[in-house]
């Protein structure tokens, strides 16, 4: 392969990478998640809090993906969530399960 087409290859891998270092699970949350969880206090929805200190992160990223085969699993009673499958990036949904993390009690830690 002549350095002419790897450069090409280079630049994709390069923007990829610095893609996924720049995803925010704040900016996530702030997008997404903000007009029914607040991160320490209920809202329409669980805190962050709540959630981090009680579901293991297949669980959380389980029901962001699909809330509605999930609901019941999880004790809930009903599901108004939507589903964020296909809306969020794999990249999106590790940084918004690694946000609502930092939010776990500190006896939880």
């Amino acid at each position: 392969m002549s350095i002419i087409k790897k450069i090409p290859l280079v630049l994709i891998f390069f923007c990829s990478f610095s893609y996924a270092q720049n995803v925010s699970g704040e900016k996530v949350f702030k997008t997404y998640c903000w007009g029914c969880h607040h991160q320490t206090s209920v809202a329409f929805g669980p805190s962050f809090q709540e959630i981090a200190d009680i579901r293991t992160r297949g669980e959380i990223q389980g029901h962001i993906i699909a809330p509605l085969s999930t609901y019941k699993q999880l004790g809930h009673k009903r599901s108004v969530m939507p589903s964020f499958q296909g809306k969020l990036s794999n990249e999106e949904l590790e940084a918004i399960t690694d946000f609502i993390y930092t939010f776990k009690s500190q006896k939880e830690k």
